[in-house]
């Protein structure tokens, strides 16, 4: 067992800003929205493709996922033979990942808990699987804790979220106000540097640099204002068909995101690690 860690009270209420965000983003998704398989194999979904390029054969395999949102993650590793169970900070989320479960004839179970007090057991998780999520986090160490106890021993964590550097997307984060919540830090160096406090062989893999030219055809070209529509779902949408430009930036990008001054102005950062023996 383990006891929970009471958040302060500007922790308490950094939760139920979260909170409320997200169940009202909940509440006016639709499941025919939810973009399952889409958020795995399409051709932008870069992140989680090489994420499934380390896990490999998941039949079988406990699997955590933090902050699992509408559920697109939990919902495909089910599909693919894993015991899945899906936390969010948002009541709303969970009920909507079990209905997504339910009509993919997959089983998922769902907790209500914060990434910093995870309401789960020790030592019980293959995989812990936490996209889009640490960026809302700020008590990010004791994220870490709460993910290397979940954890089997040798049991891997594996993340994305976005990096702090790059000048473009901060310019879109400042205009996307209204489909992001104000308490969000995208993560630098330092969350690199504190994950290995806690993990070994920690690792890590950039994506979106040249790539992020989608973003700007969806404003300049488009015209899609970036609180009308997110961008980061937007781009699960497109097909091969309509990537033909934009397929040599990702070759690109696989020369720039091994250039250590450089690599750090991606959009995104998978990084992940092992809890030791």
């Amino acid at each position: 067992m383990h006891s929970a860690v009471e958040p302060s009270m500007k922790d308490a209420e950094l939760h139920q800003r979260e909170a409320t965000f997200h169940d009202a983003w909940a509440s006016t998704t639709a499941l025919d929205e939810v973009l399952v398989q889409e958020c795995f194999e399409a051709p932008t979904a870069l992140e989680n493709q090489f994420i499934l390029s380390k896990m490999g054969d998941l039949q079988g395999k406990r699997i955590l996922d933090i902050g699992a949102g509408l559920g697109e993650s939990s919902v495909y590793f089910a599909s693919r033979g894993a015991e899945v169970t899906t936390t969010d900070i948002s009541p709303q989320m969970v009920t909507k990942v079990l209905e997504l479960a339910a009509r993919f004839h997959v089983k998922v179970d769902g907790i209500v808990s914060t990434a910093e007090s995870l309401n789960v057991g020790e030592n019980q998780f293959d995989y812990v699987y936490i996209a889009n999520t640490i960026h809302h986090v700020h008590d990010r160490a004791q994220l870490f804790v709460q993910i290397r106890r979940a954890l089997k021993p040798g049991g891997v964590f594996f993340s994305y979220d976005p990096l702090a550097y790059n000048p473009a997307i901060n310019i879109y984060r400042r205009m996307a106000t209204e489909v992001r919540t104000p308490d969000e830090r995208p993560l630098t160096r330092a969350d690199l540097e504190l994950a290995r406090n806690y993990f070994e062989g920690v690792e890590h893999h950039e994506f979106w640099i040249a790539a992020l030219l989608l973003f700007a055809k969806y404003y300049l070209v488009d015209r899609v204002h970036p609180n009308s529509d997110r961008y980061w779902k937007r781009i699960l949408k497109e097909t091969p068909q309509t990537l033909g430009w934009w397929s040599p930036l990702v070759v690109v990008d696989s020369v720039f995101s091994r250039i250590p001054g450089v690599r750090f102005l991606a959009w995104n950062m998978v990084m992940w690690g092992r809890k030791p023996q």
